[in-house]
């Protein structure tokens, strides 16, 4: 049996069902590889001092890596649904329709902003991942406040680089979610409004899809356990915190994270967001691909 490559994404699931035993148990031959692009430090151009300007993000990445993300090969990936839907609509991978998560995030600022309503972060510059979640939920999340010409997004990099730079002050605000963000509520941010969002799962082309179906059921497992007794699992949470973040909190402070929903991503839920994607040309093209050719299900 090949060896299954999974990459984990700032949620305790995959890192509980490894220590548990769950995916040996369901016959799994598997690597967790951890993503040092997500990790990366903040990039300062150096002609003008100012937080670099990062076109490429998550949608990026599937392209790349003709549905594997980051730079070793993956079997199973996740990314917010926004994205996933848009690359498996193109050809790249395929959706796994059966399973969704959902991942805690807010848009926040430092405790010494003015900033207090979501009002007030009209014009002001709100650091986000190119075509990646926090680029799409702060547009989804900042719409019933603000016109679609009052939100301002800087394109600042992975999420921790993002961290890097609204704990400095490069950025009025910031978009973070699962463990970024509760490092943000300990080191002194506060929420200005909620930007809880929607996780999909890709399967490259050639992954076999009954090591996918074992992978998740060591998932739903892993989910049982976090909802009985999260507290004995968030010490694994540390696994996921760049080596400089690590001594600055404490996870055991955390809250649970990301949640793996085992409902369908249903027709409906996949065709909305297509014309939610390009209602806000977020992408030049639309893709050829439908429902049935692009989801598994």
């Amino acid at each position: 049996m090949a060896e299954f490559i999974i990459r984990p994404h700032g949620r305790l699931h995959d890192w509980i069902a490894d220590e548990q035993g769950y995916f040996r148990e369901e016959g799994l031959s598997y690597r967790l590889v951890g993503d040092e692009e997500e990790t990366r430090p903040k990039a300062i151009d150096p002609a003008t001092g100012e937080l670099r300007d990062v076109r490429s993000g998550a949608y990026e990445m599937y392209q790349k890596g003709g549905g594997a993300k980051g730079e070793t090969h993956s079997d199973v990936s996740c990314a917010c649904h926004w994205t996933v839907n848009e690359a498996v609509v193109k050809n790249v991978g395929r959706m796994w329709g059966n399973a969704y998560s959902v991942m805690p995030a807010a848009v926040m600022v430092r405790n010494d902003s003015p900033i207090r309503r979501p009002a007030d972060l009209a014009g002001v510059e709100i650091g986000v991942g190119y075509r990646s979640g926090s680029h799409y939920t702060t547009i989804q999340a900042l719409e019933p406040f603000l016109s679609r010409d009052e939100i301002k997004l800087k394109f600042g990099g992975m999420p921790w680089a993002r961290v890097d730079a609204a704990l400095d002050g490069d950025v009025g605000a910031t978009t973070v979610w699962g463990p970024a963000l509760y490092a943000c509520e300990q080191l002194g941010m506060r929420k200005v409004v909620d930007a809880t969002f929607m996780g999909a799962f890709m399967i490259p082309p050639l992954t076999p899809l009954e090591d996918v179906e074992r992978y998740f059921r060591a998932l739903k497992r892993a989910q049982v356990d976090i909802d009985l007794a999260p507290e004995q699992h968030k010490p694994l949470f540390a696994k996921e915190l760049p080596a400089r973040y690590r001594d600055r909190v404490d996870v055991r402070l955390f809250g649970p994270g990301e949640r793996v929903v085992f409902l369908p991503y249903s027709r409906q839920s996949f065709e909305s967001t297509q014309r939610w994607i390009h209602e806000r040309d977020i992408f030049d093209s639309v893709g050829a691909g439908d429902y049935q050719s692009a989801v598994i299900t």
